[in-house]
């Protein structure tokens, strides 16, 4: 499903991915883990080409883009990468000057050219998919954070992608609004829905992801399913990570795993 060969991406003489191999098969969940700075983010963001990879291959489904220095990829190849990839980010993006149903539509309708009446009908399910039809023609300011993360969820499903991406989608939450968010996501992936998630939150990763992928400054550590990596992983530095991982999950009152 998602394929990635050798990746490397660079920021000037900064390294931020080295050599990243990775599959990803359908409807699995795959929960990016590591420290702040190891290249979660920016692997994540590699997958939906928000960042240019600087060298290797990126695929999802039968579609796949080779990427060389210097080399300019053509916006059309990205958009028809992109397209099949909906993106949750950390901080909601929602737009302020729509409510939680003109935000679900907003793609439908500008992208895609659906015709209203579809596109509200197709934001409507979205909406109660996540528990909040009832806050349709609320505004994201009268939200909740763990609501406006919902709306964003149903956003980012509305084109209806082949992959769910989330970029910590509970870091800005407290641990109750969380718990919405967790619910969520644990929902759409017993659905079947692919997803690729970095996380910092245990809660989350040992929940709902099947396979983990630990990074540190660019590179795979290791990579396992989630049940090994969280309770027998092979790497000292995974193990060492999770032991810091869980432990500030414990004071902070989230409980272990």
């Amino acid at each position: 499903m998602i394929g990635l060969t050798r990746l490397e991406k660079r920021f000037g003489d900064h390294v931020v991915l080295n050599d990243i191999t990775l599959e990803m098969a359908e409807g699995s969940v795959t929960a990016l883990i590591g420290p702040s700075g190891g290249g979660k983010s920016t692997l994540l963001r590699c997958i939906n080409l928000l960042e240019i990879p600087t060298t290797g291959q990126v695929r999802i489904g039968d579609d796949a883009l080779d990427f060389h220095p210097g080399q300019r990829v053509g916006w059309a190849s990205i958009q028809r990468l992109r397209r099949q990839t909906g993106m949750v980010f950390q901080s909601f993006q929602l737009f302020p000057h729509r409510t939680a149903l003109g935000n679900v539509m907003e793609s439908l309708v500008t992208v895609l050219r659906w015709p209203q009446e579809r596109a509200r009908q197709r934001a409507m399910e979205l909406l109660d998919k996540v528990g909040l039809a009832h806050k349709a023609d609320a505004w994201p300011a009268t939200l909740s954070g763990g609501q406006q993360q919902r709306v964003a969820i149903a956003r980012a499903l509305a084109p209806s992608p082949r992959v769910l991406l989330c970029d910590e989608p509970t870091s800005a939450l407290d641990p109750e609004l969380s718990g919405e968010v967790v619910d969520v996501l644990a929902r759409l992936a017993q659905e079947g829905t692919t997803m690729v998630m970095a996380t910092h939150d245990l809660r989350l990763a040992s929940r709902i992801a099947q396979e983990v992928v630990f990074l540190d400054a660019g590179t795979v550590v290791e990579k396992a399913p989630a049940t090994r990596i969280f309770s027998t992983p092979e790497r000292e530095r995974t193990r060492r990570f999770i032991a810091s991982l869980t432990h500030r999950e414990t004071e902070s009152g989230n409980g272990a795993l």
